[in-house]
């Protein structure tokens, strides 16, 4: 069996072509599109990376080991790999193109938008938040019109009410360090996803999201393995 058909794929229809999302597990995605590979934070406790595709671009939303794997992303990255990051990210890792909140690239033709991810409520026991505003992201990447929004470790901040024409939305879901379902919730509801994935969930009760989106009949709460 091929190693990659042991996760969950979706495949989302674009004017451009298909593109396909693999649920890798935890914050892991395997983004497909036009014959490009695209990883979003690689954690090797989810996946063999040595047995999944070569990637083309890889994003990272910020620096923390599970969303960060040094070894697992050398298993996928080549000489000709893209790597975007964030400023903290670049002092464990080399080579890669810093984005802030708010910067804007175009990775072989697909739009990639660097947006915030931080928390507001939950914090460490000093006082400092998990995720402090500025230093982690969030990304938007347009695919052939559809506008895929990875959120990143954060909460339900101001800034997502700003957020618009989002076809699918991934949102977190694991306490302490991100959201609550009521969080996720409303933050669906400030933006309105098409498709609205909770992913790096842990132990949560999805149960609790998908009832408190019920009446939502805009919004499609999708359930995959990605605790």
């Amino acid at each position: 069996m091929n190693y990659l058909e042991k996760f969950e794929t979706d495949l989302i229809s674009t004017p451009a072509g298909d593109l396909s999302i693999t649920f890798l597990g935890h914050g892991s995605l395997l983004l497909g599109f036009n014959g490009k590979n695209i990883y979003v934070d690689v954690y090797g406790e989810v996946a063999d990376y040595s047995k999944l595709p070569k990637a083309d671009f890889i994003l990272l939303t910020h620096e923390h080991f599970d969303h960060l794997d040094p070894k697992a992303l050398e298993a996928i990255r080549t000489e000709n790999t893209v790597l975007v990051y964030t400023e903290a990210c670049r002092q464990q890792l080399q080579g890669g193109i810093v984005m802030h909140n708010g910067d804007k690239q175009t990775l072989a033709g697909i739009p990639v938008e660097a947006v915030p991810a931080y928390n507001l409520v939950h914090k460490r026991p000093s006082g400092d938040p998990f995720h402090p505003k500025g230093s982690g992201n969030g990304y938007i990447l347009t695919f052939g019109g559809k506008r895929i929004y990875i959120a990143g470790d954060t909460e339900n901040i101001p800034e997502m009410k700003s957020l618009h024409d989002i076809d699918i939305a991934f949102l977190p879901m694991n306490l302490p360090y991100t959201m609550t379902p009521e969080m996720v919730a409303e933050a669906a509801k400030a933006f309105h996803p098409g498709i609205l994935y909770p992913y790096h969930y842990g132990d949560t009760n999805l149960t609790q999201l998908v009832d408190l989106l019920a009446r939502e009949k805009e919004i499609e709460v999708r359930i995959r393995k990605m605790a």
